[in-house]
């Protein structure tokens, strides 16, 4: 069996030119569906919330969600985007046994949004990705695939089907194509999609938790010989779900069409899909082309026509957009361009912005976020926010080592308790018996015996040498499992050596 050489990745930018667009599905937070009045609380039992409408049972008549249409008009105005005066909904047909209706009620050529855009900052520099249209559509059903080993269909020995989902308020947010990104390509596809669910999350319209599915992303990309004027073939990569694999997506995307390219093949037309085990995409199915789908006007609802003098109300009302409102909390923090940059590259500011609201300082904040649970995040390749602490939590563990009741290394224990999920940092502390010791009789015995065990340590600081004090603290760390409190550990040595710090 021949192994394919994939090339560096430094060698494909070199050669090629990505061209990249992104379509991003986010779930509303409304309080029923689209068109129905079943609720939609995530992690139902299956099939318990279904009526005949989102069944798609004969004479059963749709309703349009207020709600939900207004979420899209404010979405489609925090993206800078143009409101339709006149729309209507449009029947997207496919079969998919998720599909209880076997068309979707979606948006075709006439949707809610147009011709928007967000700006991205990249390594420094800013980058416009253009929006060509938002629309409103409903979600499909969930098929689960039991059995195999994957959760795909292939292996499976049975797939169940809950319509618990069908109906929910979606929204489609579609990029025009994005060219002359170069390199970056991946990382412009992260900086897009982080900024969209910081633009979505400050409105309110939807929790956008990727791991849950509320957001979903499917990243279009293709590739041109550098020189080549006309683009490439695209595929599309499904249900991208964390910032992490957006990037990683793009990235392993570009280096297979490469290959493919560099072996004298041509790319087709495809869905991928992105494998979180291997880093790579694996082939779906040849991609549709829209009239594939029969779309025509849905029936069974009358057009929409947004009152201008309503959109105008809703844009007025749109909250402090993120970008500003970060740049504000840089200034509230005192931290520089390129620590604030750490803090977005790491998906950390919204976890901090917490942190300090539960009664962490700033500083105290950025330190866990960034360091210890930072580094658990890379090493488990997780998103910052599914490391398993909460800010709160975070807040609590430093608020103990203010106390002194934790120091570094103890916290860090705490930490790696309270990711396990065993309880508050003060709970583990206590059940763990980690809390700092300070009480002078508890340490004087150690003390001593550190003396006693460095003669010569302890004469140098009778001569007035107490830096040497350093190794006697360091041996009754050791003695008390780091456990002592370092400061009254060198009081206490220095009041036994009748030296003066």
């Amino acid at each position: 069996m021949t192994t394919t050489v994939l090339p560096p990745y430094d060698d494909v930018v070199a050669r090629y030119e990505p061209v990249i667009g992104l379509e991003t599905h986010v779930e509303l937070g409304t309080n029923t569906k689209m068109f129905c009045g079943c609720p939609t609380e995530f992690g139902a039992e299956p099939n318990t919330q279904v009526c005949p409408v989102c069944l798609g049972l004969p004479g059963a008549l749709p309703a349009p969600n207020r709600a939900a249409i207004e979420a899209t008009i404010r979405i489609g105005l925090a993206l800078n985007c143009s409101i339709a005066d006149w729309c209507r909904f449009a029947r997207k047909n496919y079969f998919y046994p998720d599909m209880p209706k076997n068309f979707q009620t979606s948006q075709y050529d006439e949707p809610l949004c147009v011709d928007g855009y967000l700006d991205v900052e990249v390594d420094g520099e800013m980058v416009r990705v253009e929006i060509e249209r938002v629309h409103l559509e409903e979600d499909t059903g969930k098929t689960l695939h039991v059995g195999g080993a994957t959760g795909r269909i292939h292996g499976a020995t049975e797939s169940l089907v809950d319509y618990n989902r069908a109906g929910i308020p979606l929204v489609e947010i579609v990029t025009k194509p994005i060219p002359g990104t170069g390199a970056k390509a991946p990382l412009v596809a992260r900086a897009y999609v982080t900024e969209l669910r910081d633009v979505i999350r400050s409105l309110n319209v939807s929790d956008v938790r990727m791991e849950q599915g509320s957001m979903r992303c499917d990243v279009n990309t293709s590739l041109t010989p550098v020189g080549e004027t006309e683009w490439g073939t695209r595929t599309e990569t499904k249900n991208v779900n964390s910032l992490r694999s957006v990037e990683r997506a793009v990235r392993a995307e570009m280096i297979r069409q490469a290959s493919v390219l560099d072996g004298g093949e041509r790319i087709f037309q495809e869905t991928r899909h992105f494998q979180e085990d291997t880093g790579d995409t694996r082939p779906g199915r040849s991609k549709e082309e829209a009239t594939d789908y029969r779309y025509f006007p849905e029936p069974d609802l009358v057009p929409m026509a947004p009152d201008a003098a309503w959109v105008a109300e809703l844009k007025a009302a749109l909250p402090e957009p993120p970008r500003v409102h970060r740049k504000r909390l840089q200034e509230e923090w005192g931290l520089t361009d390129l620590d604030m940059q750490s803090v977005v590259n790491a998906g950390a500011v919204e976890l901090i912005e917490a942190t300090i609201a539960a009664g962490a300082t700033a500083a105290g904040a950025r330190k866990w976020w960034l360091g210890e649970l930072a580094r658990r995040a890379n090493e488990e390749s997780l998103d910052l926010s599914a490391v398993g602490a909460t800010p709160a939590q975070v807040a609590e563990l430093q608020q103990l080592v203010d106390e002194g009741k934790l120091n570094d290394k103890l916290a860090r224990a705490v930490l790696e308790g309270v990711v396990a999920g065993e309880g508050s940092p003060r709970e583990i502390m206590t059940a763990r018996g980690l809390e700092v010791v300070s009480d002078t009789g508890a340490l004087t015995a150690a003390v001593d015996e550190a003396i006693a065990a460095n003669p010569d340590i302890a004469a140098k600081i009778r001569d007035g040498k107490v830096a040497a004090a350093g190794a006697l603290v360091g041996a009754v760390m050791k003695t008390t499992r780091g456990q002592a409190d370092a400061k009254t550990v060198r009081e206490l040595i220095l009041a036994r050596l009748g030296a003066q710090g």
